[in-house]
């Protein structure tokens, strides 16, 4: 039987509230990340690429790109998870999700959406003024 691996986090409170604001504005890369991304990175599969290895604590990290709808990905980014693994101790501790600001603010208040894309509270005209010249782009 194949050794599992088992999640720690960094800030699990944290960790948590980005996603649940993954899981309410992007359901796609929330049902990728709990029903087909956890279960093969509990077996052992590795995904995304690696960022950092640390061959003295025996430790590799990773970014493993969710599914993003492209015009959110141009405006704030696309979603990525980030986590270390602890090869020896059989471990993955899950550190982040980015983009962080979004995240954070979307777990705080419920964000307005502009032509199908949501927009921050803290910068709406920068958000506005993105999409308006990408949809621009795209004409």
């Amino acid at each position: 039987m194949k050794n599992t691996y088992i999640f720690e986090y960094l800030d699990e409170n944290d960790f948590r509230k980005k996603e649940r604001s993954v899981r309410k504005y992007n359901m796609l890369a929330y049902k990728k990340l709990t029903f087909k991304y956890y279960p093969e990175l509990r077996q052992g599969t590795f995904l995304g690429k690696v960022v950092n290895e640390n061959l003295k604590e025996k430790t590799v990290s990773y970014e493993l790109e969710l599914p993003t709808d492209e015009l959110f990905a141009k405006v704030h980014g696309k979603i990525t998870l980030h986590y270390t693994v602890y090869l020896e101790k059989e471990i993955i501790l899950l550190t982040n999700i980015t983009p962080e600001g979004i995240l954070d603010e979307g777990h705080r208040a419920e964000l307005p959406t502009y032509k199908g894309v949501m927009i921050s509270k803290t910068n709406p005209e920068k958000d506005m003024f993105k999409i308006n010249l990408l949809n621009m782009l795209q004409k």
